[in-house]
Parts: structure tokens; sequence; C-alpha cells
């Protein structure tokens, strides 16, 4: 998504601690590709969600794998091709 990001991830330390490293690491990166410095890449914001079972996980990975599409991005899933949902199309 040129705007946001989807990420569906089990983290194995605190989600604070987890967002300050990938925020601060992409950010950095995104900035040199982009020749910018002293600005803010990403918003302040993020917000996770408890996922409690397998029927919320799926229905998780169907959002975020229909999320491109909906936003008129691609024509099918599969397309995107920062999806997950191609991984099995090789």
């Amino acid at each position: 998504m040129p705007n946001h990001v989807h990420l569906l991830i089990v983290p194995k330390v605190e989600v604070p601690v987890l967002m300050r490293w990938l925020k601060g690491s992409t950010a950095r990166r995104a900035n040199l590709i982009l020749g910018r410095t002293g600005q803010p890449f990403w918003q302040d914001e993020s917000y996770d969600h408890y996922l409690r079972n397998g029927k919320s996980v799926l229905r998780t990975v169907e959002y975020i794998e229909r999320n491109p599409v909906s936003a008129g991005l691609a024509r099918s899933v599969e397309e995107w091709r920062w999806s997950s949902a191609g991984w099995g199309e090789g």
C-alpha cells in the first residue's frame, strides 16, 4: 500500500520495542532512498490487535491480502507483489 502497511506477526518482544525498531530501521532506509534527512517517515501511532483464535487470524490474513485490490492497486490478491497471497504461485 502506498500510504500504510499491514503486518501480521507473532512478536517475540514487547510490541512497543518491536515497533520502535521496525519504524526506526525502515525510516532510516526509506529516507536514504528518498534522499531525505531530518524528516519523519512514519506517523507516531500504530494499531495493534490481539488475534485470539485461528478464525480471527484467517479473517485478518484475508483482509490484509484483499486490501490492495480494494484500493484499486491490483486486480487480484495474487497480483500484489508484496503480498503473501501469491507465495504459493512461485
